[in-house]
């Protein structure tokens, strides 16, 4: 089960590298970049902090052929079709939901410390958000700006950490904190929340 979600989250991340490709009007060679990026970029960062050589994605030829499969099936449906406005979004949230977890679980197998465990699996989740919004021009990127994204990911975090804790199977603790994250941020699109603004006190 864990290896499908993980392929569901890099297939949700390369789709929105496309959308954001799309959105940001770049050619298709930009869509397919965009897609690597957003795909792999949370995982490389993760396995070069903890020193893993080599990396996870030079090896499996089903990862890189699935993302460039994903890329290519979303060019090809938005020759035709215009997506939602939110379907960027939501299509995001899958990829943070499930990306974030596999995070948790890889630097929880590296027995690294609690902390860091949060802090690995947030960066695994966020980071290919960044990279794309960065590439697409968007600055801040969507991390940065007020969007309940990482909170989300740190709550997965905790979550799967806490729960892993208490021996909950991890076919559970996977899709109760994978869920978590998803919700949260689904809540935070559909309700427009925000997190508040760093305010500078006048005097």
């Amino acid at each position: 089960m864990l290896h499908a979600l993980y392929l569901l989250g890099i297939a949700a991340f390369a789709a929105s590298g496309v959308l954001a490709a799309h959105r940001a009007n770049m050619d298709p060679f930009g869509g397919l970049v965009l897609a690597f990026a957003a795909s792999i970029s949370g995982g490389t960062l993760r396995d070069l902090i903890l020193g893993r050589h080599p990396l996870y994605w030079t090896h499996d030829w089903l990862l890189l052929v699935l993302i460039g499969s994903v890329a290519v099936a979303t060019m090809l449906y938005l020759r035709r079709w215009e997506l939602p406005q939110r379907a960027l979004m939501v299509v995001d949230a899958v990829g943070l939901a499930v990306v974030t977890v596999i995070g948790a679980r890889a630097a929880i197998d590296a027995h690294v410390t609690p902390v860091a465990v949060l802090i690995l699996a947030v960066l695994t989740g966020v980071t290919g958000e960044v990279v794309r919004d960065v590439l697409c021009g968007e600055f801040p990127p969507l991390l940065l700006r007020e969007e309940v994204y990482a909170t989300a990911a740190l709550a997965g975090a905790l979550s799967y950490l806490g729960l892993h804790w208490a021996g909950v199977p991890d076919t559970t603790n996977i899709v109760v904190s994978a869920g978590l994250v998803f919700a949260l941020r689904m809540t935070a699109i559909f309700r427009d929340l925000h997190l508040p603004r760093l305010q500078r006190t006048t005097g």
